[in-house]
């Protein structure tokens, strides 16, 4: 299987959508297709044994789109919309003159009136014939087929009234300004969903083109593209870092808030890492390069919140079943209309312009829009936070969360445990043998303490890990266990409870055989800053907390205690977290899981909404659907505050797009709209969807 990303050029409203999504999924070698309007881009899943790009793009080419691979440069569409604006202000002019007998004594003549309509009619609205003539073939319908047919009856009507020496009200103004405001609400919708592309836009401007790198023992510039793993690369005060490394040489304060959302400079030392797009503050630094072009996190980053973009949201199915028989129904509504009124007043006339009033405002634009413009914005805003989205759906489902469970080192400790009490401190040689090989935190803990005492060891033989309780080794011929009380199995009844009731991790060290218990060694983690306003804010929201430890009872309640969360669960094997959250979900529990180990993963993806620390591991953040870019826990109440104002802006736009139509075209078949009325109003209700959707940008996380 693979994915291909591309760019599609045509689409005009969801009809267009389900016409190239349904001309995809015909084919076998296609497991899934998703075509977003708002963004125009399409993701589709091959399979590379039956189908290539070039076949797949030759299928959208076929039912009368343009599909393009996707360029690496940010697109700038700045002079389309110029175009289209030059576009709206000549049908403007050109139209204007027609409505001058509506609001003045000014008589223009036939003739007049003929000249002044076909170039609006078939030069500037040549976009609609062209895209409903695509659609016809298709055997299929969209909103510029509505608008082509409605105008051609209003034309060909005025044209009929001509030969018939009829002319004392034509109606050439009718196609003329409703063509104007189609363009017009199309060029309006060109510039609000350009601002809805902000975010990436302001993304994909944070690395810069070139870089200055030390090449033979000298200080050269090259370009961003010819730099390699292991360069080491140098970096002036006030200067974007162009790649991901850790720091050779040098000290700075660097600003990340761009990428991480962290409003405050972060300070870099010898080995700490740094991320593309960063700005260097006072030091001069020397980076050795990590990662390069799509590998950094800058380009993850984008990556991530142009998929959340592309795909589509699980609301978005039922927009997608209405919108696939809108267009048929509203030319059998437009039919009848005509026909009955025809039949009933004798006025053929008037039932044409009521059936013309009917295809004019009825819209699937606005629906089309309605979803994936929010969740543009909301993915957008949210990124700028430090919050990244990975698809739309985990942003649908995250609001709906009422139980949010916590993995605790590492998401509401700092991770960095250091050693607290020692039962005997000859036990430290054996202690650090045993763990000089790992990188568990503890180890390092144990590690660092042996250093600080200058004891010296050497490294044990035959480690072995012993899932969910610790670490068995060889030294001297004798094997030893190091773990939790688990290891214990109730052999010896030595558990260390008063530095357990302090919060304190107990590690046991015993002999195997005979097995005997030589001592214990305990640990202190220290919360997170924000632990306590991150269970706070949740609490505010009416979200339960529960915290799932793999670390002793004692230990685990004395953090959930001082933080106040709900429930606790501890001495939880990595295999069993995910039934836990399993169990809460029977319950109807709608379960966020946040870790950041590779032994949360099972958990993060069996939760309903996985959230990641990025301070964690990279496991846990591929099975997560939200990567929290600063590891803050307070951001997790923010993630569910971005996805309920984004879920509401659906249902607002919703809303909207549905009773402008369910309103609308009754109102029109009834003759209470005019033609010119009814496409102002189509034109109004699409920008007011990408307006409504563009107030999320004033969500600012707490």
């Amino acid at each position: 299987m693979q994915n291909l990303s591309l760019d599609i050029k045509g689409m005009t409203c969801a009809s267009c959508v389900n016409r190239i999504e349904k001309a995809l999924k015909k084919n076998s070698g296609v497991i899934n297709a998703s075509v977003n309007l708002a963004t125009e881009k399409a993701q589709i899943e091959f399979d590379q044994s039956q189908l290539n790009p070039d076949q797949i793009i030759e299928i959208v080419s076929k039912v009368g789109y343009e599909a393009t691979l996707p360029t690496t440069k940010p697109v700038d569409k700045e002079d389309e919309i110029q175009r289209e604006m030059f576009k709206v202000i000549l049908a403007a002019m050109l139209s204007f003159p027609l409505m001058l007998p509506m609001f003045t004594p000014v008589h223009l003549s036939a003739w007049t009136q003929l000249i002044l309509a076909i170039p609006v009619q078939f030069i500037l609205g040549a976009r609609f014939y062209i895209s409903g003539w695509k659609a016809i073939k298709a055997m299929s319908g969209n909103m510029e087929l509505l608008v082509a047919i409605g105008t051609s009856a209003a034309f060909g009507l005025s044209l009929y009234l001509m030969s018939q020496d009829l002319s004392n009200h034509l109606y050439f103004e009718s196609g003329s300004i409703i063509i104007t405001l189609v363009l017009f609400g199309k060029y309006l919708e060109a510039r609000a969903k350009q601002q809805t592309t902000k975010a990436i836009r302001s993304l994909e401007a944070l690395q810069p083109s070139r870089a200055r790198v030390i090449r033979n023992g000298s200080e050269v510039e090259i370009a961003l593209t010819d730099i390699k793993k292991a360069d080491v690369v140098i970096v002036r005060p006030g200067e974007r870092i162009p790649v991901d490394g850790k720091v050779l040489n040098g000290s700075s304060e660097v600003d990340e808030s761009l990428i991480t959302g962290e409003s405050l400079p972060v300070e870099k030392n010898l080995s700490d890492k740094v991320i593309s797009g960063s700005i260097n503050g006072h030091g001069l630094l020397q980076i050795e390069v990590t990662a390069t072009g799509s590998e950094t996190m800058l380009a993850r980053i984008i990556r991530m919140v142009e998929d959340a973009q592309v795909k589509k949201a699980p609301i978005q199915r039922l927009v997608d079943k209405v919108s696939a028989y809108f267009v048929p129904i509203v030319l059998g509504i437009a039919l009848v209309t005509i026909l009955a009124t025809g039949f009933i007043t004798g006025d053929w006339e008037k039932a044409i312009i009521h059936g013309v009033a009917v295809l004019v405002i009825a819209c699937p634009c606005a629906l089309g829009l309605a979803t994936p413009t929010s969740i543009m914005v909301g993915t957008g805003v949210a990124a700028s936070a430090g919050i990244l989205i990975k698809d739309a759906e985990a942003l649908e489902v995250t609001h709906k969360v009422n139980m949010v469970v916590f993995d605790k080192t590492g998401t509401l400790t700092s991770g960095k445990p250091s050693v607290a009490h020692l039962s005997d401190e000859k036990l430290l040689p054996l202690l650090a043998s045993i763990q000089s090989g790992s990188e568990h935190p503890l180890a390092h803990a144990v590690l660092s303490f042996a250093k600080d005492k200058n004891v010296s060891f050497s490294p044990a033989r035959n480690v072995r890990a012993i899932v969910g309780q610790g670490v068995e080794a060889t030294i001297d011929g004798v094997t030893y266990i190091l773990g939790s009380k688990k290891i214990l199995d109730g052999k010896n009844s030595s558990n260390a409870q008063t530095h357990e009731q302090k919060g304190e991790t107990v590690s046991y060290l015993a002999k195997k055989d005979p097995f005997e218990v030589l001592g214990f060694i305990t640990f202190h983690d220290t919360i997170k800053p924000d632990a306590q306003r991150a269970i706070d804010k949740l609490h505010a929201l009416g979200i339960k907390s529960m915290m799932l430890s793999g670390d002793n009872q004692g230990s685990a309640e004395a953090v959930a205690r001082s933080l106040g969360i709900d429930k606790v669960k501890a001495e939880v094997l990595p295999g069993d977290k995910a039934s836990v959250i399993q169990e809460l979900k029977k319950e109807g529990m709608t379960v966020a899981m946040v870790g950041d180990g590779i032994n949360d993963a099972p958990a993060l993806a069996s939760a309903d909404v996985g959230m990641a620390m990025s301070t964690g591991t990279d496991v846990a953040m591929h099975t997560s659907g939200i990567t929290l870019m600063r590891g803050n826990p307070a951001l997790i109440a923010d993630a569910i505050s971005i996805s309920q104002k984004t879920y509401s802006k659906i249902q607002q736009n919703l809303f909207w797009a549905f009773i402008y139509n369910v309103i609308g075209i009754p109102l029109a078949a009834l003759g209470y709209l005019s033609p010119m009325v009814a496409g102002a109003a189509m034109a109004l209700s699409s920008v007011s969807v990408v307006t409504n959707s563009l107030l999320l940008k004033r969500w600012k996380p707490e």
